[in-house]
């Protein structure tokens, strides 16, 4: 005979464990800027309705329907299915199932096309950098970059029968890679992205430089594929340090003493990987999601916006 069902709210008084996700959700709740960003957003959010149809969903309950998709690597209809099934979700989202409307996949759809048609992903962005700085956790004394390659679908199983087109190839190592690449400046101290560019995958990492720095650094940290004399000598000169690893000569052999340098520099440039580590690893981003580069940039944005906030979501928190 089935067990009669509880009350929801009796039922969570009475569980004995926080799950992960819970906990998760939780901390994300806490850090999130919610005033900023829906001040940024609200000017764009439509007031009203079709005329005879439905009102619009609430503006924080899309943005926060928005952000689950983003840390979970939820797609449109996936992302409406949980939140019919999960209470952690639901209760973010502020969403009562015998009251509330759920977002529809159409809904969910239709804002994230908001946010790409007026540029809103490139501006919650900047608006969390603003939040974190004000709260003097990005330092930007010295800058690191870098270049990884973000891998796009290569299959032709699709209706246009073809690869996406603004993809393009690109050999490292032994191995080709096909997809896009995502440009960072990273604060060396935090590790927070403060500078995202993006960019196909055959893109030389080195014609993407001025855009990842801020101006102010004394120090920059990078890898072999940026070295560059001119770049070397303008930025050189009192208290400044051009923390690029060095380069052997061509047929030649690299010096010991810039193998030492270089094993030096390699250990401060693995932060760097700290945010793609948060972004695949954490939220799940192991290859791009749309066709076409708009489109994954704009998503790119809010995913490095949202891992720059749980990076030092325990600082904040405290």
């Amino acid at each position: 005979m089935p067990k009669q069902l509880a009350f929801p709210g009796l039922r969570d008084a009475m569980k004995k464990k926080v799950t992960r996700r819970e906990q998760f959700l939780a901390e994300m709740e806490a850090v999130v800027p919610w005033s900023r960003l829906l001040a940024l957003i609200e000017p764009h959010y439509p007031k009203a309705g079709p005329k005879g149809g439905r009102p619009p969903m609430p503006l924080e309950t899309m943005l926060r329907v928005y952000f689950l998709q983003n840390w979970y690597a939820l797609r449109n209809p996936m992302a409406e299915e949980t939140l019919y099934d999960s209470d952690a979700m639901r209760r973010l989202t502020g969403i009562e199932l015998c009251d509330d409307r759920i977002s529809d996949e159409t809904t969910i759809l239709n804002f994230r096309h908001l946010l790409d048609q007026h540029g809103l992903t490139e501006a919650i962005f900047a608006e969390v950098n603003g939040h974190l700085a004000g709260k003097g956790i990005t330092l930007r004394s010295s800058t690191l970059v870098d270049a990884p390659i973000i891998d796009a679908p290569s299959s032709t199983t699709n209706q246009a029968g073809k690869r996406d087109p603004e993809m393009t190839s690109t050999k490292k190592g032994n191995d080709w890679y096909f997809g896009m690449k995502a440009h960072v400046g990273a604060d060396a101290d935090s590790g927070i992205t403060h500078s995202l560019e993006t960019s196909t995958a055959k893109l030389h990492d080195s014609q993407v430089w001025d855009e990842l720095l801020h101006g102010d650094e004394d120090t920059v940290w990078a890898d072999k594929g940026y070295v560059n004399t001119a770049r070397r000598a303008a930025f050189e000169g009192p208290g400044k340090f051009w923390g690029v690893m060095r380069k052997a000569p061509a047929g030649g052999r690299l010096h010991p003493v810039d193998e030492q340098i270089n094993r030096l520099i390699a250990k401060v440039r693995a932060k760097v990987k700290h945010p793609f580590r948060v972004i695949k690893r954490q939220f799940g981003y192991t290859r791009t999601r749309y066709r076409g580069l708009a489109k994954n940039r704009a998503q790119l944005f809010t995913l490095f916006a949202l891992g720059n906030l749980f990076q030092v979501r325990r600082r904040l928190m405290a």
